[in-house]
């Protein structure tokens, strides 16, 4: 989000004083009603729900789609009316080295070898030929939990894979048309929109009978849903104080990882896929209620010149915070509004005259270079902070205590970011937090599986180390760019970041298919390369946030006064 246009001491938290002093929302909220008081404790209470909600609709499908492990049905031996899993004789048909670690998708051929004793489902291994393999034709399942049961996904995990994917590919969509809803309609309009969509469409996917029909419905839920989030960040941040906004967005980050950690114990206890659909969605049907409950931004009411609204809103916060409003500083307020709106009509006939950005980001090669590299953080840390998130179910013990304990320590990590990037600088919090992780990443490759307690440690820290850099990365990606350019050149970085998050969910079938510790080389060598190209940008701690594209190619590793 653009940082608003603030004189010095009003950032800082210091009144403003004199005559000449512009009056902003921000100049209201330090002086008169309260940077963080009841009304936005309230506001945060309300946000944070929408946070869980928009968590477990975001990672759902991890568990609805989970893969399950499989056998090859055996005419042969099996009886159809009681299908053990892992008889005793499994490994007389299927190759593997144990009763519980076997070949999921393959069977010995048959050796056309007919025995009395297979009459008695003994099944000796005299009836194969266990010098060669041939594929399934069909599976018997361990359980029925996910949607690789109902839908007959065993051994097909690119179509399993792909269901993430497609998912993802809807959240894109879903930005340009949540911001196009949320500055024409109001953020409280987009919000409720998006939380009530995602409630009513999520809950129809119990109904989903094929694969197609449930693929779609992911989709769709996402187009139409998946901006709850952003509206909420931006509808609380837009009434807090300056002070107070970047703790404000750590705490809603924490509380999108403890909606994954309930999801993950609400997974334990609902198995089924259909039935923790329900469990998911029903609830959120509820968010209707919210557009009752909060009020809209007064900044939009403002950018709307809706004074009148904005003003009942300013008085409620008042009332609320025991706090006094002064008539004068409301008309102050009025009267900047109307000058700004003035002033950015001009700057936009002035703005077609502009050479494009395009043509001002080749002209000053610092910045180009940063539109280079910041896209590739964003890139890997969404695809290594996602694809670990999705392949800890595949770790060795019990699935849904992996994934709450890989999602629980993304909150240290949150607030090890917020605690470290104010002294240590934005650039050794990413590089450590990227060579951290790559070095986890490394290690639990060559960690034997049978050492589930290191596997899931080293796991672990990777997890928490890529929490740190998401942290990091929206605060450094908007210091490194002029206010002129911010928000373009920020929104670039992060859309093109959502590449990582489409192609996370694909990697537990590179890890079937190609090789079972393909991901993890992958997380560790993007990591690797992203920590090595933060060396390429300037530090920003300390440093006056650039306004023009001199500025920012000028930036320098030196605290100013400012600081």
């Amino acid at each position: 989000m653009e940082k608003p246009q603030l004189e010095p001491n009003v950032e800082s938290g210091k009144p403003l004083s004199g005559k000449k002093a512009k009056v902003y929302l921000d100049t209201i909220l330090v002086e008169e009603l309260g940077q963080f008081g009841l009304y936005q404790l309230r506001m945060m209470l309300f946000a944070v729900v929408v946070v869980v909600f928009s968590a477990w609709a975001t990672v759902d499908h991890i568990f609805t789609t989970a893969r399950i492990s499989t056998r090859c049905l055996i005419p042969e031996c099996d009886d159809p009316s009681n299908t053990e899993f892992a008889p005793k004789w499994i490994l007389n048909a299927v190759p593997g080295t144990s009763a519980t670690s076997f070949e999921g998708c393959t069977r010995f051929a048959n050796a056309s070898l007919i025995s009395p004793e297979a009459i008695h489902h003994t099944c000796p291994a005299t009836l194969f030929d266990q010098q060669r393999t041939v594929d399934c034709k069909k599976f018997i399942y361990a359980n029925s939990e996910s949607i690789v049961y109902d839908f007959g996904l065993a051994c097909d995990e690119w179509r399993r894979s792909l269901i993430g994917t497609v998912r993802t590919v809807g959240t894109l969509v879903a930005m340009p048309l949540t911001g196009f809803i949320s500055d024409q309609l109001g953020r409280r309009t987009a919000l409720v929109i998006n939380a009530f969509n995602t409630a009513w469409i999520g809950a129809l996917r119990y109904f989903a009978n094929t694969y197609i029909s449930f693929l779609m419905s992911e989709f769709f839920e996402a187009v139409f849903g998946a901006g709850g989030f952003t509206c909420t960040y931006i509808l609380v941040m837009e009434l807090m104080g300056p002070k107070y906004r970047v703790v404000g967005g750590v705490v809603m980050n924490t509380f999108f990882a403890v909606g994954q950690v309930t999801l993950g114990l609400l997974a334990w206890i609902l198995p089924y896929w259909r039935q923790l659909t329900l469990a998911v969605y029903l609830p959120q049907l509820t968010t209707i209620s919210f557009y009752w409950l909060i009020s809209e931004s007064v900044r939009w009411y403002l950018s709307k010149s809706r004074f009148e609204e904005a003003e009942i809103v300013l008085k409620n916060v008042a009332r609320i915070n025991k706090k006094q409003l002064s008539e004068k500083s409301l008309q102050k307020l009025r009267y900047n509004v109307e000058e700004e709106k003035k002033k950015q009509a001009r700057d936009t006939e002035l703005k077609a005259k502009e050479p494009w950005l395009i043509a001002e980001v080749f002209r000053h090669k610092s910045i180009l270079v940063r539109c280079f590299v910041s896209p590739l953080w964003w890139v890997t840390a969404t695809f290594i902070y996602y694809g670990l998130s999705i392949n800890s179910l595949n770790l060795t013990g019990n699935k849904y205590l992996n994934y709450v304990t890989v999602s629980a320590v993304e909150i240290p990590g949150f607030w090890i970011a917020f605690l470290l990037l104010g002294f240590a600088g934005r650039k050794p919090v990413l590089i450590g937090g990227f060579w951290l992780c790559a070095a986890c990443q490394i290690a639990f490759i060559f960690i034997p599986s049978t050492n589930a307690t290191a596997s899931l440690a080293v796991y672990m820290v990777g997890k928490c180390s890529i929490a740190m850099v998401m942290a990091a990365i929206y605060v450094y990606t908007s210091e490194l760019y002029p206010t002129k350019y911010r928000n373009s050149l920020f929104a670039f970085s992060s859309m093109m970041g959502r590449i990582g998050a489409i192609l996370a969910p694909l990697t537990p079938a590179l890890g079937a298919e190609v090789w079972e510790q393909l991901p993890f080389e992958l997380f560790g060598g993007c990591a690797l390369l992203s920590g090595l190209l933060v060396l390429l940008t300037p530090e920003t701690l300390g440093t006056q946030l650039p306004d023009t594209m001199e500025e920012a190619s000028n930036l320098i590793c030196k605290r100013t006064n400012a600081s």
